[in-house]
């Protein structure tokens, strides 16, 4: 199935609606080209987040607090982190890089 779709980003890994959805590891570098390939549309709520992905993704990524919908074939790049943070703690940029994270590709399959 093509991707007709820009790659949805988010700030972590969710199912945005019901639906079946596929979640696998995602390098950078794939990550990068999916983006060029397609264009991509942000639904980043966190500025720290859209920050870390901006650096590593190497383009502008702007936090963008919306509701979104993943539609069905459309994929999506979500920022894990290593560690959940204690309720309430928001992390910054630089505590991201610290404790890590992987990329992860969400893919809505219907």
């Amino acid at each position: 199935m093509g991707n007709t779709y820009p790659i949805a980003i988010f700030n972590g890994p969710v199912c945005t609606t019901n639906g079946l959805y596929r979640i696998s590891d995602l390098g950078v570098e794939e990550a990068k080209e999916l983006i060029v390939r397609h264009g991509f549309e942000s639904a980043v709520g966190h500025e720290a987040s859209a920050q870390v992905l901006s650096a590593i993704l190497e383009v502008e990524v702007p936090m963008n607090r919306i509701e979104y919908f993943q539609a069905v074939g459309q994929k999506a790049i979500a920022l894990k982190l290593n560690v959940r943070p204690p309720e309430g703690q928001i992390l910054s940029a630089e505590e991201m890089f610290k404790v890590g994270f992987e990329l992860k590709l969400l893919e809505r399959i219907s």
